[in-house]
């Protein structure tokens, strides 16, 4: 289970959906008071705390749990617009284990829990057969930021590998060209929808015959048909 505590509606509801589709139980708070109830009856194996929350702040919540025995080694990750050498040194000596600057793309926070929970003990979602997601020949491992087609290594830059893993995780689901920004530029990338076409025809290219699993969808945007993990 992972806590998030995020006043913008949106952005919470963005990371609640992206650590869901990635195979995590999550929560989602929009204040401190809620969340600390929400402790009393469990105890998540990581939280996501945003700095800048209505009435107390991330950083006054991070330092009530790493005073608390019961909580002082959950492992945590600041969420914040702030981005100052002062602000991030600020989080890190309170007791927070990573910090992550919004804007932010959803892969990229992804793979900041997964790494987070590995340091931590608490990665229970890629095992052997985890660390895997496929789809007829291709093979795409995101621990070892590898993608295979039929047994043969394929060099993605780091925005076509986390394309293409989002479309993984979204196997079957017709994703919208604004889905596909928000979830691998991030959330208020200001670039042009086109850059998704772009990226998408360089991936179809560079995988071969498997860039046919990637499917357009007229008036929408793409999707990936059935795969196995």
């Amino acid at each position: 289970m992972i806590y998030c505590v995020e006043d913008d509606s949106y952005i919470l509801d963005l990371i609640v959906y992206a650590l869901a589709s990635s195979g995590f139980e999550a929560r989602g708070f929009s204040e401190g008071e809620s969340f600390f109830a929400a402790l009393r009856q469990e105890m998540p194996e990581l939280a996501i705390l945003d700095v800048m929350l209505p009435g107390e702040d991330g950083v006054s919540i991070l330092k009530q749990l790493k005073s608390d025995n019961r909580t002082k080694t959950l492992p945590v990750i600041l969420l914040t617009a702030k981005s100052t050498e002062f602000d991030k040194v600020l989080g890190l000596d309170s007791g927070a284990d990573d910090y992550i600057t919004k804007p932010f793309g959803v892969m990229e926070m992804i793979a900041r829990v997964k790494a987070l929970l590995r340091r931590s003990g608490g990665d229970k979602g890629e095992g052997e057969s985890g660390d895997l997601l496929r789809a007829g020949d291709l093979e795409l491992y995101p621990q070892r930021h590898q993608v295979l087609v039929g047994g043969e290594s394929v060099q993605l830059t780091f925005k076509e590998f986390a394309l293409l893993q989002y479309m993984l995780l979204n196997t079957g689901i017709a994703l919208s060209r604004e889905q596909i920004l928000s979830a691998v530029w991030g959330y208020d990338y200001e670039g042009e929808t086109r850059t998704v076409d772009m990226h998408i025809k360089t991936l179809r290219k560079k995988i071969g015959a498997a860039g046919g699993m990637i499917e357009t969808v007229r008036g929408i945007g793409y999707k990936i048909g059935g795969y196995s993990r």
